[in-house]
């Protein structure tokens, strides 16, 4: 499902070059569910935005689902992102003026090769929120709601669009470890059930022990690969 190959990043500050990855090879099978650790600036966000086709690496080749970034227009990148993949993040990144339900929308009116029914769309998005745990609060804004409860939203919202390839960038890392676990289960519960393809970047032990295979990264370079317990 993802093929990372001679992956490098590289930027220039104040004159200096900079090497945020380099050498970095690996490949993610369908429905697999792959950690990345590592410590702070090792390389990790960088990489997910890699290979999510949010940024170009500097060298090196990235395919998603059989298709080479590479070559694919800023345009065209967008599109795969709506269509095949979805993001948690860590700071949620819900738009403050809509609604839960409005939120969990976004992703299913930005689907290009579907144009969803009104009526059928908003059900879906209730089921999602009804999934989470949040049946009742779907007319909330973020503000009314805690972190814990938008993290929930966010969840929903990544599988709006049943994304073959889920992101997420420590998911857990803004959440007390009580709504942190919650929330944890309800990433790989909603994770197995859509038989998506998961990638994460975290520096939870207990999230990242939910995984099938742990990459570790130390100087923005590959430095361990390893099954994971789950």
């Amino acid at each position: 499902m993802i093929i990372a190959q001679d992956l490098e990043q590289t930027y220039i500050s104040g004159g200096r070059r900079l090497t945020v990855l380099r050498d970095v090879n690996f490949t993610v099978e369908e429905r697999g569910l792959v950690a990345v650790v590592g410590p702070s600036g090792s390389g990790k966000t960088t990489l997910l935005g890699l290979l999510a086709g949010l940024d170009r690496p500097s060298q090196g080749t990235v395919i998603l689902d059989g298709q080479n970034l590479g070559p694919m227009s800023e345009d065209d990148r967008a599109r795969l992102r709506a269509e095949k993949i979805g993001f948690v993040f860590q700071t949620f990144q819900l738009i403050p003026t809509l609604t839960a339900l409005e939120n969990v929308l976004v992703p299913v009116e930005l689907q290009p090769s579907r144009r969803w029914p009104a009526a059928e769309a908003a059900a879906h998005a209730r089921d999602l929120l009804a999934r989470v745990g949040l049946v009742d609060r779907w007319h909330h804004y973020p503000a009314q709601l805690s972190g814990g409860e938008q993290q929930r939203v966010a969840l929903a919202r990544a599988f709006a669009n049943r994304p073959k390839i889920l992101f997420a960038d420590e998911p857990t890392g803004n959440l007390d470890a009580e709504t942190g676990h919650a929330v944890i289960d309800l990433l790989v519960a909603l994770n197995r059930e859509a038989e998506t393809t998961l990638v994460l970047v975290t520096h939870d032990p207990e999230l990242a022990g939910r995984a099938h295979r742990v990459i570790g990264l130390a100087g923005g370079r590959i430095v361990s690969d390893s099954a994971g317990t789950a």
